[in-house]
């Protein structure tokens, strides 16, 4: 309870994923500078697949063939989107793949912890890796002199500091709060949930992505992205009802509110 449980003996594996999810939102930012929002979301969905594939060797939860099979399907959801050799790739998509990779196996190490670590102390952690994280990038790049880069994602990263208008202070705070409450919901899932099934509802979230990058960026997916979405999505989705068949539990519906 209270300061107590913030000094877990779990210290050094509460700290790792804390830093582990910093990473993993951090390269998520720079692939949004660079990439259609609708991209860098529907690459950024390959998480869900990925902790599926690690489930069973991390966690020792059962995964099918199937499950295997549906993240493949997934991958070649990502070469549609990338289209290699068409001479359009930007080296910004793997950062949303990165970023999909560490942060599911960042909810993976939720699971494993879970038994002994409340949510909000996970959130704790990840809140302070975030704070020390940037502070310290920022220092490195200030003391470096380093004010300027030629790729979009780059110049992100190393964009001087200014000071915020009040407006962007309630934008920033915004975002803190809405943050916060969203890792505190995810992690206290993934503490009660087999992993493999709470990130297939992750995918509910690019719903929205297409239409907030039109409304707001004026952006227009491309037919590679919808149909590699598509795919990715439908491979998640797949897997969650084999899985649920597997253990006799409702399939999930396929007009399941979004909401």
């Amino acid at each position: 309870v209270g300061l107590q449980a913030i000094l877990s003996k779990r210290f050094g594996m509460l700290t790792m994923r804390a830093f582990i999810q910093f990473s993993s939102y951090t390269v998520y930012y720079l692939a949004i500078a660079a990439l259609p929002l609708a991209d860098a979301v529907a690459l950024y969905f390959m998480a869900p697949l990925f902790i599926m594939a690690l489930a069973g060797p991390y966690l020792g939860e059962q995964v099918s063939w199937r499950t295997l099979a549906t993240v493949l399907v997934g991958l070649l959801g990502v070469l549609v989107m990338l289209r290699p050799g068409a001479g359009l790739f930007d080296w910004a998509a793997l950062l949303s793949l990165a970023s999909a990779a560490l942060y599911g196996f960042s909810q993976l190490m939720a699971r494993k912890i879970g038994d002994t670590e409340s949510s909000t102390v996970m959130a704790f952690y990840q809140n302070g890796a975030y704070l020390v994280g940037a502070a310290v990038v920022a220092g490195l790049f200030w003391m470096a002199g380093i004010t300027h880069a030629v790729h979009p994602s780059l110049e992100f990263l190393v964009r001087p500091w200014i000071w915020p208008t009040m407006a962007d202070f309630l934008k920033m705070g915004a975002c803190g709060f809405v943050a916060s409450a969203g890792m505190i919901l995810l992690s206290q899932a993934y503490r009660l949930a087999p992993a493999n099934r709470v990130a297939t509802f992750e995918y509910t979230g690019i719903i929205w992505t297409p239409l907030w990058g039109f409304l707001f960026f004026a952006e227009v997916p491309r037919a590679t992205t919808v149909i590699g979405a598509a795919l990715i999505i439908g491979a998640g989705l797949f897997a969650l009802n084999a899985s649920r068949r597997r253990t006799g539990e409702p399939a999930i519906a396929a007009t399941c509110d979004p909401a």
